[in-house]
């Protein structure tokens, strides 16, 4: 089970780490709980999820991929799954940051090597990469990406 103050943490971090970041893709997002908590921090927020549950916010209800068009000044994704890879390449083609929490990986790599894979892809792709963590129980590694010079 994870904690339950995940998404609250998580809102918070983002909205420190990138204050200008108005409109927000959240990839692979579930019931749209990170979705609740960004807005109420003032952030214009979609959420991409085949599988929406319903959550009173803005949904796109399908598949997040490449050929989304792009209208966000950031992208997050809480335990994305197998959204995550995506995420990074994303951010890449279209120079937008992107700040993930992964949890299991889409190609059964284990947990430390499948963030060094993704920081790697992504400074392979022309991004700038750090970590922090968010302070909760579970996966709390944050890895975040921007475009290089900003």
């Amino acid at each position: 089970m994870g904690d339950r103050r995940r998404f609250e943490l998580f809102a918070d971090f983002v909205v420190r780490r990138f204050p200008a970041a108005r409109t927000v893709f959240d990839i692979a997002g579930g019931m749209g709980r990170l979705n609740s908590e960004l807005s109420a921090r003032g952030r214009d927020v979609t959420t991409f999820d085949r599988r929406w549950k319903r959550a009173e916010v803005r949904y796109a209800e399908r598949l997040f991929t490449l050929d989304e068009p792009c209208a966000c000044d950031l992208l997050v994704g809480m335990h994305p799954d197998g959204a995550t890879r995506v995420i990074v390449e994303y951010a890449a083609r279209y120079a937008r940051p992107f700040a993930i929490v992964p949890c299991c990986s889409d190609n059964g790599m284990s947990y430390k090597p499948w963030l060094r894979h993704l920081a790697e892809l992504a400074r392979e792709r022309g991004l700038d990469v750090d970590e922090a963590s968010l302070p909760m129980t579970g996966r709390a590694r944050v890895l975040v990406g921007q475009p290089r010079g900003t």
